[in-house]
């Protein structure tokens, strides 16, 4: 079953024109890294965790060095993120990247293992936990440029374009999207054809709106004709594809057309190789 599977995303992805992934937790745990809200989850056990990190972001705007010493605090668990390798799902997608397969991919995680992978177009939709942003100019910096790891004591890094305090480039509880990187994953969604989703059942928002635009999308477009008037052109729904481990409520609502159960790094190496084989 699973084998006729593999040959069906496949033989869509060999026929795509413009093919996209979107991957949540479930393709980084096979790197070592826990999910936060499965069966051993970081939130599962520790759910007092969970409620201090929807007050994180709250803490920069109200006092950005008591920010940095709530992040100082849960320093090891980032130290971790930062030092975890990919695994040959990670490589499976960076791999479909350089065939031509695949155009882009939009993760939710923040632990930047598929640029580690190789993956060039990647759109790191909550962050990435080895870069630091500025909320004041939107400036990103890499981690490595403020020694931060190493400091005996909690610093407060400012940006060095404005000199406004600076926060890890890393979406917390109610914190916006950036503007660049939510534009720019809409618009992938929008010209894709295939998604390939990963590890994620796409229930945090607005990260879950990027499926359910690709399957409702037909008559959302609007174009203007010359003569002045506007028309709708109908814009075909994607085809979108689950590799999870358990089904989703993408599988449920019926968004996903069809789902592949088991382990990321088991089964996206296996649509590699027959990508290739199907590509010759």
């Amino acid at each position: 079953m699973v084998e006729s599977l593999v040959e069906r995303v496949a033989a869509d992805l060999v026929r795509s024109k413009y093919a996209i992934a979107l991957t949540g937790a479930g393709i980084s745990t096979e790197s070592g890294i826990p999910d936060f809200r499965g069966p051993n989850g970081i939130w599962t056990k520790n759910p007092e965790a969970e409620r201090a990190a929807y007050q994180t972001y709250d803490k920069f705007l109200r006092d950005p060095k008591e920010y940095w010493q709530a992040v100082s605090g849960g320093v090891s668990f980032y130290h971790d993120l930062r030092q975890a390798e990919p695994n040959p799902g990670h490589c499976a997608m960076a791999e479909m990247e350089k065939l031509g397969i695949l155009k882009c991919v939009i993760t939710q995680n923040i632990d930047g293992l598929h640029r580690k992978a190789g993956s060039r177009r990647v759109l790191e939709y909550h962050g990435a936990v080895n870069r630091l942003r500025c909320p004041s100019c939107s400036s990103r910096f890499e981690f490595e440029e403020y020694e931060m790891d190493g400091a005996d004591e909690p610093l407060l890094p400012l940006c060095k374009k404005c000199q406004t305090p600076i926060k890890l480039d890393v979406v917390h509880f109610n914190e916006p999207i950036p503007s660049d990187v939510a534009r720019q994953s809409l618009e992938e969604t929008w010209k894709c054809d295939v998604m390939l989703i990963c590890g994620t059942s796409a229930v945090v928002y607005p990260f879950a709106q990027l499926p359910r635009i690709a399957r409702q999308r037909k008559v959302e477009q609007e174009q203007k004709a010359k003569s002045g008037l506007y028309f709708v052109k109908e814009v075909a729904a994607a085809t979108i594809v689950e590799v999870n481990a358990e089904p989703t409520p993408l599988t449920q609502e019926g968004i996903s057309d069809y789902i592949i159960q088991g382990k990321t790094g088991d089964i996206l190496p296996q649509i590699v190789a027959q990508v290739k084989r199907f590509s010759r």
